[in-house]
């Protein structure tokens, strides 16, 4: 996987200059190269549910690294992450970050962070759809974490609305604390998107509970999607 993650970057990396379009697609390709390396198979629900007409934000759970490689292998349209900016500075990853448009954002203080998310509402007014993690970060042990503010805030800023997304079986395949890869099934399931129009500051908790109750429940289903 670390040679084949380093050859698609270095290949992909001149594409960024005709568009970054171009070198997310072949990113998507590097995830199904990944996924199909690794002996996972990746299965998709609910493609009707992503507006193709408008931005949006996908937000899926985080209990793997693959969860990355099975958005990218999954989701249909176009779209750019949000992530930590101390990525952007890991060599020739952090480049290629910023060669394909992803967003960074500094939680390093408050007021970087505002700057951050408002740069971030910009772009996505601008029609580019963005996915980000709730969660901030992986879980340990595979259940879902509570979510914080930020991506709520950032939809109430842009107008887009939230597509809740449930990602079943990436811990099985590698966990947070371990670098053992097995064999098995990713289920990505795309909800109904949240609609955020005519909502404020004081409606985030509701927004939260009604993006983490589909995937919470999508989690606790037994056996696949």
């Amino acid at each position: 996987m670390p040679l084949w993650t380093l050859f698609m970057m270095l290949a992909g990396l001149p594409l960024s200059f005709i568009s970054p379009d171009y070198l997310h697609n072949w990113g998507r390709l590097w995830a199904k190269g990944g996924l199909l390396l690794a002996g996972a198979q990746l299965n998709v629900h609910g493609l009707e549910n992503i507006p193709r007409d408008q931005p949006v934000i996908l937000m899926p759970n985080h209990a793997s690294g693959f969860d990355i490689l099975a958005m990218l292998a999954g989701t249909p349209i176009q779209f750019r992450w949000l992530a930590k900016t101390e990525l952007f500075r890991i060599p020739i990853f952090g480049l290629t970050m910023l060669r394909a448009g992803y967003i960074p954002i500094d939680r390093s203080d408050r007021r970087k962070a505002l700057i951050s998310m408002k740069e971030a509402a910009q772009r996505i007014s601008h029609g580019t759809s963005v996915t980000i993690f709730p969660e901030g970060t992986r879980t340990p042990d595979g259940t879902l974490l509570p979510f914080k503010k930020g991506g709520f805030m950032l939809a109430l800023q842009s107008g887009a609305k939230l597509v809740p997304v449930a990602i079943k079986g990436s811990f099985e395949v590698m966990s947070k604390n371990s670098l053992r890869l097995r064999s098995g099934r990713i289920d990505v399931t795309f909800f109904p998107p949240v609609d955020v129009a005519g909502k404020t500051a004081h409606d985030v908790p509701h927004l939260m509970e009604q993006v983490s109750t589909p995937i919470a429940a999508q989690l606790a289903t037994p056996g696949a999607a």
